[in-house]
């Protein structure tokens, strides 16, 4: 890769902070919301997880773009994140079976990029002043105009984002023969969630986020899901309406992330905005119910209050963050429904946790 393309470009936070570094070739001005992800691999899952729409993604690895890009790695069919932010690109990969290079997948998706910034220094600000719109651009002389477009975009708090990456219409995934039917709603589901649930011999019909609990039961299933997705959950009135429903018949149920956000506040418990989310493939949680660890991989900026969790009476914590003692799991004593604020899926990730779609099956099976 030649490097005529190295223009000079920064990272502009709301609060006129920023961070300079170069262009890889993509030019223009990307806004969204910084957050980082602490994972040493996994850059693809991460820049096609739906869950990070309308976010500027920050690498702490130092290296990213080595390994290229795998087309079966992909978490949904498009790019998620607003724009990336790094410190070495690679334009050059080496893998077994590689289909291309980042960059070039990068460029396919005119997704704004930009490396060589400090990013250690970057991170370490975003922790210690908390996560904030930005802005990634080549167009440094027009700081000014962009710190005015900067200072008119959207807080993702009350940001209702589920609608922008649900599917339009519904589809299918696995046997037609399979004996347990799953209706999922979509909020921002990954790939890896319906290829766990396929692997158990569940068939899945994924519906769009503001679909009915009429049109999802009519698909007979035998239990329901609510998955993944961006934004805040307090503004999904209408999918917080069919978790409460779902709950009400005591159908079984099953919440990953936002969906586990969805379901708290379908039960009265509030949720909300963190300083810094949680976003990396090692946060290690603790099952309350085996007393043993997982280390999983989490996505999230939003969660569930625990102390309002723990007030209610028919709710059960069962998984804690044991970093910051956030609510990391709940289930539901009278009713069978259990939700988990990680990504029981991995993808990218450990495989600690998918124990949890055996264990969703299971409910399935007992009810």
């Amino acid at each position: 890769m030649e490097y005529r393309f190295r223009k000079e470009a920064f990272v502009l936070l709301a609060d006129g902070t920023q961070f300079f570094g170069k262009s890889i070739g993509i030019e223009g001005s990307a806004f969204g919301e910084i957050c980082f992800n602490t994972g040493m691999t996994g850059y693809q899952e991460i820049f096609t997880d739906p869950s990070y729409f309308g976010q500027l993604m920050v690498t702490t690895n130092t290296h990213v773009g080595n390994y290229g890009i795998l087309e079966e790695e992909s978490q949904s069919e498009h790019i998620s994140i607003a724009g990336l932010i790094c410190k070495d690109f690679s334009f050059n990969f080496s893998r077994p079976g590689g289909h291309e290079s980042l960059f070039n997948y990068l460029e396919k998706n005119k997704l704004v990029t930009i490396s060589d910034v400090d990013t250690r220094a970057l991170v370490n600000y975003i922790r210690e002043n908390g996560a904030m719109n930005a802005v990634i651009s080549t167009e440094i002389e027009l700081k000014e105009e962009l710190l005015k477009e900067l200072a008119a975009a959207p807080n993702m708090n009350g940001l209702e984002l589920a609608s922008k990456v649900s599917t339009k219409k519904p589809y299918t995934v696995g046997n037609p023969d399979a004996e347990i039917k799953i209706s999922a709603l979509d909020l921002g589901i990954k790939k890896n969630i319906l290829h766990n649930m396929v692997a158990r011999g569940m068939y899945v019909k994924v519906f769009p986020y503001d679909a009915s609990f009429e049109t999802m039961e009519s698909f007979k299933p035998d239990g329901y899901f609510i998955s993944n997705g961006p934004g805040d959950p307090e503004p999904l009135k209408q999918v917080q309406e069919v978790a409460r429903i779902i709950i009400e018949k005591n159908k079984p149920l099953f919440g990953i992330c936002l969906g586990h956000q969805v379901i708290a506040l379908a039960n009265g418990i509030s949720t909300f905005k963190m300083f810094n989310g949680h976003r990396g493939i090692n946060h290690p949680v603790k099952n309350l119910i085996t007393g043993k660890g997982e280390i999983t991989s989490q996505n999230h900026g939003f969660t569930v209050d625990i102390e309002a969790a723990k007030a209610h009476p028919d709710i059960e914590i069962t998984h804690v963050h044991l970093n910051d003692q956030t609510l990391a799991g709940l289930r539901m004593r009278s009713k069978n429904c259990f939700s988990v604020q990680y990504h029981p899926e991995a993808g990218p990730g450990p495989n600690d946790a998918t124990y949890l779609f055996d264990v969703f099956k299971e409910n399935i099976i007992k009810s």
